[in-house]
């Protein structure tokens, strides 16, 4: 019998939020609804023009990470979670470790943390609910094989990898190290794409973890179609059918197209008014884990998946509060069987 349901591996972050407007996106010469790596001097600049000049404070602050977010929401659904991370000995390191020990996740965390500083993501929400994320990585950019732990791995339902590993060159071979692992072991090995620019940057990386066997893919459909090379949706879906037989494109308020084998379904979205996008994959993707990991089909697993996204999307942040959980999600399956 597995100890975890799902063994995660991915970047640990604090998310500092904002709400801004279109015109603060131009001002700042970003590319809205992107994610994009920056460096400390850059961070300050950042944080400077937000408070400073246009006057903007923090709406809310928690922990993040994309992978981070998807183990949080598989314990706070009642599954057995493990997270491989790195953060520092520092305040925000202290606020990041706390955070998931209080829900339950287990971590590499208590066998000692390294001076540094832990890493920041400021996510800048405009009206229309898109977000545009400045991330810097900090400590957990020097994430490795070192932070892996093959016991807790070894004894999972699913290794779960987040794509924004591909950027630094040890967190890639600390994956590919899990991602071996984890064959060895019977385990299955699910990756997320994570945001388009990754693919743009970084499809040699992802190709390499492809080629060395994924169970389920997640990514959105611009992430699908940049995979592909093509901007046709139906094309797009059928290559990435060529590189990976079980599969999940999220399509926003449409929805998702899930494949399990033979099997390819359009699963429809959950409707709703939608405040800030933040976070909406990284909770699909661990709804989705645990819904299989008690026996749900895909089509099944995306409904849960669906819900749970949409209920995101309706406020700020990117994780779910525990009454929202309970309230919203926690007898889902049991009404599917």
């Amino acid at each position: 019998m597995k100890n975890y349901d799902v063994y995660g591996i991915g970047n640990a972050l604090v998310d500092s939020e904002y709400e801004v407007d279109d015109a603060f996106i131009i001002d700042a010469k970003m590319e809205k609804g992107i994610m994009t790596l920056i460096e400390a001097d850059e961070r300050r600049s950042l944080l400077q023009l937000l408070e400073e000049k246009h006057e903007h404070v923090v709406v809310k602050l928690a922990g993040g990470g994309s992978a981070a977010n998807t183990i949080f929401i598989v314990a706070q659904l009642g599954g057995a979670a493990f997270y491989s991370c790195k953060v520092a000995s520092d305040e925000t390191g202290d606020f990041f470790m706390k955070d998931l020990n209080a829900a339950g996740v287990d971590t590499n965390l208590d066998s000692g943390r390294e001076k540094g500083i832990t890493g920041e993501c400021i996510s800048m929400v405009t009206p229309d609910a898109e977000r545009t994320m400045m991330t810097h990585l900090g400590i957990t950019q020097s994430l490795s094989t070192k932070e892996l732990n093959t016991d807790a791995l070894r004894q999972s339902r699913f290794l779960y990898i987040e794509g924004y590993l591909v950027s630094s060159p040890t967190a890639y071979e600390a994956a590919l190290k899990a991602q071996q692992i984890a064959h060895e072991a019977g385990v299955k090995v699910t990756l997320t794409l994570s945001d388009p620019a990754m693919v743009q940057n970084f499809k040699d990386q992802f190709d390499k973890i492809l080629d060395a066997g994924v169970d389920i893919l997640f990514c959105n459909e611009d992430e699908a179609k940049l995979l592909a090379n093509n901007d046709d949706r139906d094309a797009a879906i059928e290559h990435v059918r060529k590189i990976c037989k079980s599969f999940v494109v999220t399509c926003g308020k449409e929805g998702a197209i899930v494949c399990a084998g033979d099997q390819l379904l359009s699963v429809p979205g959950v409707p709703t008014q939608p405040v800030d996008t933040t976070g909406a994959g990284d909770i699909f993707a661990g709804s989705f884990l645990f819904a299989l990991s008690r026996g749900a089909s895909f089509s099944q697993a995306a409904e849960l998946a669906n819900k749970a996204a949409s209920l995101l999307v309706s406020s700020f942040g990117a994780r779910l509060d525990a009454d929202a959980v309970a309230k919203n999600l926690a007898n889902v399956l049991a009404h599917q069987s």
